[in-house]
């Protein structure tokens, strides 16, 4: 079991977590026709905003209230009553969601008092959903934020009302480390299992990369309202990571939908249960396609162990991403040297290494140097890292914002599986070529002492 260390220094270097206003945020941009609104400073926003459209390559829906400072010291009323109204007035979203800031938070703004005040100013707005999340970014990391979130928009949204069961219908709760590909990937397999599943957030309508036939200033797909109210009459709700617990209690506790929670469908084993449930659920066997796909993830670890084996790993990651991708790459035959996250999580003591720090990537570095790592794994901050130590670098997470098509990786279910593996053992392959590579030198010296 591993010990769980939080690292206490000055400041942070090489910032590895990103802040939980901005995982709030992208949850928000899982809701069809939705606006985040950010309730705090323009720079706050701004951060943001370049992140996500780094990462994801896209246009991203994201408004402020723009707290100056005067308005921070008096109170924010006035700026998100302009901000609720000026949205509505050029985009009508069907839903606002708001996410606080550092600034906001320690004012201490009454967000909840500011949204009912602004109801009864303006009775037009009474019915109107607006979602208020507190997302102070002083603490916690982009995996609480988005947790947050999830779990208040079903308490904001989902009627407290036990509904007429359908047993087609299932809910899902995806991680913040489930992308828009992931997600892609299990409507198919729910499909093939005779089940609709609707995915809150569902990431693959709205940021999975598409052209939209016209121009819309919010968010371009994902679950609407309609479809969450709903929830209640889902047979069982799916969560995905550890970090959707809350969200799953809190939908069970409003309707009594029960819920399984699956803390990895990144490898063999999970994915084995993952398949059996969905079969007891749908009273479907599992489809022929899975079970070959099962066979060759099979072949894909007996072929990539012998480039997994014996490595030494150094990660870095959210919690529950962390979790799953270490857990593989240890049942690869591969050792974990140094591990490093954002926040604390209940999964993190299941985790096959003596110790998790919750840190920044220069604790990454600093491990990872000394104890001789053979490949590093962490999003696209960790490159300047990778090239000091000269090692494999192999980006998972948020942000990737030096190569295309992040939104699109798939690592769930018995393929998603499969084509991690080949592509962490192809790239330790190519990194052994190109930092062993044998000279003309070598190749000299080599026959002179097999002559002699």
């Amino acid at each position: 079991m591993a010990i769980v260390t939080t690292i206490r220094k000055s400041c942070t270097v090489n910032p590895l977590k990103m802040s939980q206003p901005v995982g709030g945020a992208l949850a928000f941009m899982g809701l069809r026709n939705t606006m985040p609104l950010l309730h705090g400073s323009q720079g706050c926003t701004s951060f943001g905003l370049v992140l996500f459209v780094r990462h994801f390559k896209e246009a991203i829906p994201l408004q402020t209230t723009a707290m100056s400072e005067v308005a921070t010291v008096l109170g924010g009323y006035e700026n998100i009553e302009q901000a609720i109204l000026n949205i509505y007035k050029r985009t009508k979203p069907d839903l606002i969601g708001i996410c606080s800031t550092g600034v906001t938070e320690i004012k201490g703004d009454d967000v909840e008092g500011f949204i009912k005040l602004f109801r009864m100013n303006h009775p037009e707005f009474t019915d109107y959903p607006i979602v208020y999340v507190s997302t102070p970014d002083f603490s916690g990391a982009f995996q609480d934020g988005w947790d947050k979130a999830v779990t208040r928009i079903i308490e904001a949204l989902v009627p407290a009302q036990v509904l007429a069961r359908d047993p087609r219908h299932v809910n899902v709760l995806p991680g913040c480390h489930i992308t828009a590909g992931d997600i892609d990937e299990l409507h198919e397999i729910f499909e093939n299992f005779g089940m609709e599943a609707v995915f809150l957030p569902d990431l693959s309508g709205s940021l999975d990369g598409h052209i939209p036939d016209d121009f819309t200033p919010t968010t371009l797909g994902g679950i609407g309202v309609d479809e969450i109210v709903q929830m209640g009459s889902a047979n069982w709700t799916i969560a995905i990571g550890a970090q959707m617990s809350a969200a799953a209690q809190a939908l069970q506790a409003r309707s009594g939908v029960p819920f399984r929670l699956f803390e990895r469908l990144c490898g063999l084993r999970p994915n084995d249960e993952f398949f059996a449930f969905l079969s007891e659920i749908s009273g479907r066997p599992v489809p022929a396609k899975y079970r070959r796909q099962r066979s060759q993830l099979i072949d894909a670890m007996l072929d990539g162990h012998f480039y997994t084996g014996g490595r030494k790993l150094a990660i870095g990651a959210e919690p529950d991403l962390l979790y799953d991708i270490a857990s593989l790459l240890h049942e690869m035959g591969a050792e974990i040297v140094a591990a490093v996250t954002t926040t604390a999580s209940p999964v993190l003591e299941k985790l096959a290494v003596d110790e998790v720090l919750i840190g920044d990537l220069e604790d990454l570095e600093i491990r990872a140097s000394a104890r001789g790592a053979d490949l590093l794994l962490t999003h696209a901050h960790g490159r300047q890292m990778a090239a000091r130590l000269e090692l494999p670098f192999f980006r998972i997470g948020l942000p990737i914002f030096d190569r295309l098509g992040a939104a699109h990786i798939v690592t769930v279910g018995y393929k998603g599986t499969r084509n991690l593996i080949f592509s962490m053992a192809n790239l330790l392959m190519e990194h052994n070529e190109t930092y062993h590579k044998p000279t003309p030198d070598s190749w000299r010296r080599a026959a002179q002492e097999e002559a002699v």
